[in-house]
């Protein structure tokens, strides 16, 4: 039985997540699976590198899975041929038998689009979050580097949130903006659930002069749940992740 390591594409705006949930309940690990167990004919189980939430999308979402009398090739066809259109296969490959996508990763890349114009964009509605009113760039560049580092990121977690350790390294934190269309990339060794959500909401609210510069910091420092803006799921893209023993 080989180990396969798929590269995974998908637009979650109609699916409540990656992670396999009960029946009827659309999920991407659960379509992914349903294909796969077709095509092997018993029950596959894969595994993901990230457990996006509901209407987040994926330009790079990582699994492995192990099958039986299978071919890269065969892999990716089958599956390109039976998935919805809005989940795509796009590199199939074969790993050694240990590789784990999950516990395996290095770094992960999460993107964060803003629409920042005050009329909406029709394309964009599903793929950004629109805020109307001008944000101060600038600001919410000096806010971003409180971020980087290794940081006790409770105050940006939530109930769900169970890891024994809140402690998160953030490698870069960089913004860009073309043509009203803000661009906000997180490279880190690991996220809390809803913590880059929580981390762009608070951003955003310095950047309408709602808080501080300075207010991120000690909203750190507290390690307390900070209960302000959540940025929107739809605006959300896990980019890319990499990898201890191979990318």
């Amino acid at each position: 039985m080989a180990n396969f390591k798929l590269t995974v594409q998908y637009d979650g705006s109609r699916y409540k997540g990656w992670q396999r949930l009960g029946k009827g309940e659309a999920t991407i690990q659960g379509k992914l699976e349903e294909v796969l167990s077709r095509m092997s004919g018993s029950e596959i189980e894969i595994i993901g590198a990230s457990r996006t939430d509901a209407g987040v999308h994926a330009l790079k979402q990582i699994a492995n899975v192990k099958l039986d009398h299978h071919t890269e090739a065969e892999i990716k066809a089958y599956v390109n041929k039976y998935l919805p259109q809005d989940i795509s296969v796009s590199r199939v490959e074969t790993v050694p038998e240990r590789f784990h996508a999950r516990y395996h990763v290095k770094d992960k890349t999460y993107l964060y689009r803003i629409w920042n114009e005050e009329h909406p964009h029709p394309f964009m509605r599903k793929y950004s979050m629109h805020v109307e009113q001008k944000l101060d760039l600038p600001l919410m560049r000096q806010a971003c580097q409180a971020f980087l580092g290794e940081h006790d990121f409770t105050a940006f977690s939530n109930a769900k949130s169970k890891k024994k350790s809140m402690v998160r390294h953030i490698y870069a934190l960089e913004m860009e903006e073309t043509a009203g269309l803000v661009d906000i990339r997180i490279r880190g060794n690991g996220f809390l659930h809803n913590m880059v959500r929580k981390m762009v909401g608070l951003l955003i609210e310095v950047g309408l002069g709602k808080k501080d510069v300075n207010d991120v910091t000690a909203i750190l420092q507290a390690k307390q749940r900070y209960p302000g803006l959540m940025a929107e799921a739809q605006g959300l893209y896990l980019e890319a992740i990499s990898y201890k023993d191979r990318t």
